[in-house]
Parts: structure tokens; C-alpha cells; sequence
């Protein structure tokens, strides 16, 4: 008789426990536009959301640490004003991401196919990366683990990493997927980046490369025929990527 054998895992039995409601953000209008994105990002003081507006992208940074500046001598009526709101592209933001190590400092992407780096402290643009760079829509950004460089996906099916304080490109990959769907691209430890995309017979697909070497990738796995984008999240902690879809 043989006997089957079920990997263990620490995670088999691990579940989420929903937050309490003074723990919680509450009529925010996150944006509904149809981009494969989080929409979000945190990092340990700030949270920042896309959310819905008018006359190009728009997003909010709201303090972790209290939900909203009270007044002296208490609400009178209801806050919906953030702490801090930047503009500054002319079409709708779908990505924003926090530097890795640097405080207060953020960095969005939007369909006018500009990045731009932030200082939420003082609400100004500290540095923008133009069309030039990125010709057509952009779909991930990522900052290294120091910070240094950012790697980005583009509709032109290239990775490219960049040096933002120079905003200049020092690598990139043509085609790194074959398939005609979107590439999402993460930095990972040791220097790497992973990327996921589609075969050219719409199989999804997980890559890992190295960012001096991009030739040729370390690992290319298939993984199924799903047709949903997957978008790759790196612990840097735990040294986990986790690959999400809808």
C-alpha cells in the first residue's frame, strides 16, 4: 500500500482577520477606471489611493497614524479633505508606489505615460520622467530594495530599469514574454527581477532575471491558460513573491 504524502507548509493554515472599524478608511472613492493595478500602496506611516476625479489622475496620501486632522474645538461638519493631494498629470494615475527607503517620498505613473516622483512632506514634484522614455502606456513600476533604480513594464513590450535620478535607461529587455497581453515586472533580492506575462500561445508565465544579464532569463515557468494578468507582490521578508489575478 502506499501512502500519500501532503507537503507541509507554514502558510496551509494561516487566515486573514479583518480590521476593526476605527482601524479603517471609510468613504474614500477609489477610482473604478479598468487598470490591472492595486490601486494602493502603504508603506509604515502613509497609505496612498487612487480615487476618482476629474480633469486628469488624482490620488490621496492619508496618515496611518490618525484618520483625519480634528479642528480645534471638534468637528462642526463632516471631513472629506485628505492632508495632502497631488496633481500634476494630465490623465488618470493607475499606479502609485513608496520608495523603499527614503521618507515621504512616492512615486506615480498615469496614462499620460509620465512618472513622477514625489515629496508628500512639501506636495512637490522632485523629479519627472516624460513620454520620452516611456512612448506608450505604462503598466508596472517598482522601486529596487536600496532604492537606486526602478524597473517598469511597458505596452511597447519592454522592461526597462532606470536610474531615476538621472532618468536615464541602463538596461531593458525586448519581449521578455512573447504573448501580446501585459508583462508586470517586480524587483526581488539579489539584484533580480521577476517578471510575469503570456506565452505566445496565451499561457500564463513567471520569469526571473538578471538585471546585468538580460539575454537570457534564469528561470521561465508556465504556469495555466487563465487569461486574468497577474500581478506580482515581492516580501522582501520572508523572501516570497505572491502572483495574484483576477
Amino acid at each position: 500500500m502506499s501512502r500519500q504524502v501532503v507537503r507541509s507548509s507554514k502558510f496551509r493554515h494561516v487566515f486573514g482577520q479583518p480590521a476593526k472599524a476605527d482601524q479603517c478608511y471609510e468613504d474614500v472613492r477609489v477610482s473604478q477606471t479598468t487598470w490591472d493595478s492595486g490601486f494602493c500602496a502603504v508603506n509604515p506611516k502613509f497609505v496612498a489611493l487612487i480615487c476618482e476625479a476629474s480633469g486628469g489622475g488624482a490620488f490621496l496620501v492619508l496618515p496611518l497614524g490618525k484618520v483625519w486632522e480634528i479642528p480645534d474645538g471638534g468637528l462642526m461638519l463632516p471631513l472629506r479633505e485628505p492632508v495632502v493631494t497631488l496633481e500634476g498629470h494630465t490623465k488618470r494615475v493607475g499606479i502609485v508606489a513608496w520608495h523603499t527607503t527614503a521618507q515621504n517620498v512616492l512615486l506615480s505613473a498615469g496614462c499620460d505615460n509620465v512618472i513622477m516622483v514625489w515629496d508628500v512632506g512639501t506636495g512637490a514634484a522632485m523629479l519627472t520622467l516624460g513620454p520620452e522614455v516611456h512612448p506608450d502606456t505604462i503598466y508596472s513600476v517598482d522601486w529596487s530594495r536600496d532604492g537606486g533604480l526602478i524597473c517598469t513594464s511597458c505596452r511597447d513590450k519592454r522592461v526597462r530599469i532606470i536610474e531615476p535620478r538621472k532618468g536615464t535607461v541602463v538596461a531593458e529587455k525586448d519581449r521578455p514574454h512573447e504573448g501580446t497581453r501585459p508583462v508586470r515586472a517586480v524587483f526581488v533580492s539579489e539584484g533580480k527581477i521577476l517578471t510575469t506575462g503570456f506565452s505566445r500561445m496565451s499561457e500564463r508565465q513567471v520569469a526571473l532575471w538578471d538585471t546585468k544579464h538580460l539575454e537570457e532569463p534564469l528561470s521561465l515557468q508556465e504556469l495555466d491558460t487563465s487569461s486574468g494578468v497577474l500581478l506580482p507582490f515581492f516580501d522582501p521578508d520572508t523572501n516570497i513573491v505572491y502572483l495574484c489575478g483576477k
